[in-house]
């Protein structure tokens, strides 16, 4: 058995970095992550990401714990949530919407692909 421990995680240098793939207007958000384990149709790590508007292109099913920051996320099929530090996400598979990172983000991620 095999056990990953995110040990302090608002601390843990992340390792590749990239702008959005679909922006919407300027700052152009960037991106960085550090994937730490990918097994079995799951894959977890650490993401950050600074100020700026863009769609979601993920459509595996995600699970997210905000460490820092605050934003929206609104769905194409809903209302908007707001979220800050110590809030959660489940996104089902296929959830498409628009983020809008008003202070730069960090969480910790699951992907269920």
């Amino acid at each position: 058995m095999s056990i990953t421990h995110f040990k302090n995680t608002a601390h843990v240098a992340l390792q590749t970095s990239s702008p959005v793939a679909v922006p919407l207007g300027t700052p152009v958000a960037e991106t960085s992550v550090t994937c730490v384990e990918r097994t079995d149709g799951v894959e977890t790590g650490i993401w950050a990401c600074t100020p700026g508007r863009w769609r979601r292109q993920i459509v595996a099913q995600e699970f997210c714990h905000f460490i820092e920051g605050r934003c929206t996320f609104t769905p194409d099929d809903g209302e908007t949530l707001h979220i800050e530090a110590g809030d959660a996400l489940m996104l089902p598979a296929n959830s498409t919407g628009v983020w809008d990172i008003q202070q730069t983000v960090r969480k910790t991620y699951v992907l269920i692909l």
